[in-house]
């Protein structure tokens, strides 16, 4: 019950935007409670150990470390996890310049030239100014061009949202803010027939890795800002 109950209070803590530094708790740190129950930190808020270019041995230039947040202000190339995740939860505080557009993957393979071409995403968006915040199917929070997420959910350019992205077996969960935007079934009738209607038909092993790394987009410009990068394997 103890775990449980650190766990809800993190995800509404998280959702109220509590853990920057001056609220409840420092940035970029877990609790006994939290480490008991499985999670770990993806980044540790003073270097990118565990991160690196994607299909490179070392973090492209571009991506630093500014008061505890892994930071990249121009367009440069992706990063991926040097660990590779299967069944998982993850999460994670974004906030985006205007305009911006970024994204997380996940099961991403190295096969192919582009990450996007093997790894589903979850958008990461201003919604109100960004041109892919005029379709719910592109817009914050979606599974990029398959599945839409809600609007009203993501907050503004240049404050702090909170995603959340959860992965078991064929099972995918997105959320924002505390609030549950989509889920899908990988390899379902249903998700093939729209993989196959998606520009994603053009790679055959898109979305079929059952492991692989996560990823974070950094070819577009303005600026992306994370922290409390956490993740629990739940395989």
């Amino acid at each position: 019950m103890a775990v449980a109950a650190a766990l809800t209070m993190l995800v509404a803590g998280r959702a109220a935007g509590q853990t920057d530094g001056g609220g409840a708790r420092p940035m970029n740190t877990l609790t006994a409670a939290e480490r008991a129950a499985g999670w770990r930190l993806l980044f540790d808020g003073h270097s990118t150990a565990g991160w690196r270019g994607y299909k490179s041995d070392h973090m492209p230039p571009g991506w630093t470390v500014v008061d505890g947040v892994l930071t990249k202000r121009e367009s440069t190339d992706d990063i991926i996890t040097t660990e590779q995740f299967g069944d998982f939860e993850l999460d994670l505080d974004w906030k985006i310049s205007t305009g911006g557009n970024a994204g997380i993957f996940y099961r991403a393979t190295e096969e192919y030239d582009h990450v996007y071409w093997s790894g589903p995403e979850y958008q990461l968006l201003d919604d109100a100014n960004a041109p892919d915040g005029k379709s719910r199917l592109t817009a914050a929070g979606s599974d990029y061009a398959l599945y839409p997420a809600p609007a009203g959910v993501v907050k503004p350019a240049g404050e702090w949202n909170s995603a959340r992205i959860i992965v078991k077996g064929a099972h995918v969960e997105h959320w924002l803010n505390g609030t549950k935007l989509l889920s899908y079934e990988l390899w379902s009738p249903d998700w093939e027939a729209k993989v196959k209607g998606s520009k994603f038909a053009a790679w055959p092993h898109y979305g079929r890795a059952k492991r692989g790394h996560i990823a974070i987009q950094g070819d577009h410009p303005g600026t992306l800002e994370l922290r409390n990068i956490r993740i629990r394997p739940l395989s």
